[in-house]
């Protein structure tokens, strides 16, 4: 279940109409409030089923809108069913590279001259190719150098026509804030908030980049990656533990690959498969676009069939993805680091619409929900074997995944400790049904939680499209909370026992570079 929050304010629910000089109309609206405060599920489904609306373009694209008045903004999330797990082998960072590469503009942003430029960058990418496979195939060390010697000549040449940084401006000059992107195993998203009567900006300049996208200064962006490979993963212990874990936990599914990428692919992926990958998957009939804000209905979908409507969309390849075999025993990898000892304890398990995926929510938060997760008071304040645990599902919502447990030992305790001590209170789930008292009290902090969640415009924009995109169906964000709301202690004990298992768990650890 999705934990993050939002900075906007969601207003009240509309309720019944407000009748002037009739006290009965405040009693109605008195009891409505006492209904939402204690029923947020009940307020949540109210309130978005009521007010989402929604579109199909006749080119597949699907668009999502909730309205909320109040301060004149919206947030817009455009999403596409697409993450590093469509990638092929031997192309890995394909997905993430793109991702960077559509900040760089189009025929029209990002240039000072598209006519000049245009020639210049196909010399790039040609002679870029030609240096790829000249270090693919083991040149001698005189033909590499004289083609990154052509290289660097043909980038100078090309960089007199290229404004840097131009979607940054832009929507910076007109008010907006959050401009970003993400790229996940299973989506890649495109976001930014801006003033509600920059509406048509934000739908002109997306839709061009969705059109003619132009992938300038690649060269130089790999590298930039490689960068952020090597401060994320190979020089920093939790993301090269990370790393190591799910290559160890997935033996088949591309689960089991950093969304960034393998070093080794990265360094030489061409940019003809990036532009593969961009008119493979970028099309219309696969994303979701969410808007939420001060806007209306009719002007968002005049808007947005303005502008996207005449993007064709196309026949989507195959998602062929290997199915990861029933893990047999237990597995464990150590990664030595000069950095604080660290565990990582997962085990395989379904994803939604799976109904034990659900019970998984409720168990992560009676083990590790704050300081009164079992978790934590057994392990920090009781035994003191570590200084903090937590519990999350991960790498993505898409296919089969892994309950994840990570801990910090407490010195001088070591990750033995932790797991034999983590072990206990898994045990635990399985013979003792939890109490109605704590089982009421952990779901009911999650569904307050969970509300929360919406109550910004980029989190409900956010939460929208995933939904959409992952499950199919936005309006499994209700029906999610009903389904946890009717775990039982006996649910809990079942799934337990079924999943936490020697020969269903893989341990990482931390451990002093000798």
């Amino acid at each position: 279940m999705d934990k993050s929050s939002g900075e906007d304010s969601i207003p009240p629910s509309a309720g019944p109409s407000r009748i002037p000089f009739f006290c009965a109309s405040r009693v109605i609206t008195a009891l409505l409030v006492v209904f939402l405060l204690f029923n947020p599920l009940s307020a949540l489904a109210f309130d978005l089923e009521s007010r989402v609306k929604e579109f199909t373009l006749d080119n597949g694209l699907k668009v999502l809108f909730l309205e909320r008045k109040g301060a004149p903004i919206f947030a817009a999330h455009m999403a596409f069913k697409v993450g590093s797990v469509e990638e092929l082998a031997g192309h890995t960072g394909a997905a993430h590279m793109l991702e960077h590469m559509l900040f760089k503009g189009t025929t029209r942003i990002g240039t000072t001259d598209w006519g000049k430029e245009e020639p210049l960058l196909e010399k790039v990418d040609s002679i870029g190719e030609q240096l790829d496979i000249a270090v693919r195939e083991g040149k001698d060390q005189n033909t590499i150098e004289n083609l990154r010697a052509e290289l660097n000549k043909a980038l100078e040449e090309e960089k007199k026509y290229i404004a840097p940084e131009s979607y940054s401006k832009i929507y910076a000059a007109e008010g907006g804030v959050g401009h970003n992107a993400g790229t996940s195993w299973d989506t890649t998203t495109y976001i930014i908030r801006l003033p509600s009567n920059k509406f048509e900006l934000w739908a002109r300049l997306e839709a061009d980049r969705l059109e003619n996208a132009v992938l300038r200064e690649y060269y130089a962006e790999r590298d930039v990656v490689l960068e952020e490979l090597r401060r994320s993963y190979e020089n920093n212990p939790d993301g090269k533990l990370f790393e190591r874990f799910m290559a160890t936990a997935y033996t088949t599914h591309p689960y089991g690959r950093p969304v960034i990428g393998l070093g080794p692919d990265i360094s030489l992926l061409s940019i003809s498969e990036v532009k593969r990958f961009l008119n493979a998957w970028y099309v219309p009939n696969n994303a979701v676009i969410a808007i939420v804000g001060d806007l209306k209905f009719e002007e968002v979908q005049s808007v947005i069939t303005k502008y996207f409507g005449f993007i064709p969309s196309r026949p989507l390849p195959e998602r062929v993805v290997a199915v990861e075999p029933p893990q047999q025993a237990e597995r464990r990898v150590d990664v030595e680091f000069d950095a604080s000892p660290t565990l990582m304890m997962g085990f395989h398990k379904p994803n939604a619409p799976h109904a034990d995926d659900y019970v998984f929510s409720v168990i992560d938060s009676i083990l590790t929900l704050g300081r009164t997760g079992r978790m934590d008071r057994s392990l920090a304040q009781k035994k003191k074997v570590a200084l903090s645990v937590g519990s999350f599902v991960a790498p993505g919502d898409r296919y089969p995944n892994m309950f994840i447990i990570s801990a910090e030992p407490r010195p001088p305790h070591s990750t033995r400790d932790v797991e034999k001590a983590v072990w206990e209170e898994l045990e635990r789930l399985k013979t003792a049904p939890v109490s109605k008292k704590e089982l009421e009290k952990v779901v009911n902090n999650m569904e307050a939680d969970y509300v929360r969640q919406l109550q910004s415009h980029y989190g409900m924009a956010r939460l929208l499209t995933h939904y959409q995109v992952v499950t199919g169906d936005w309006r499994d964000i209700i029906k999610e909370m009903e389904k946890i709301k009717a775990v039982t202690p006996e649910d809990i004990q079942r799934v337990a026992g079924k999943y936490f298992t020697r020969d269903n768990l893989t341990v990482g650890s931390i451990v002093r570079d000798k």
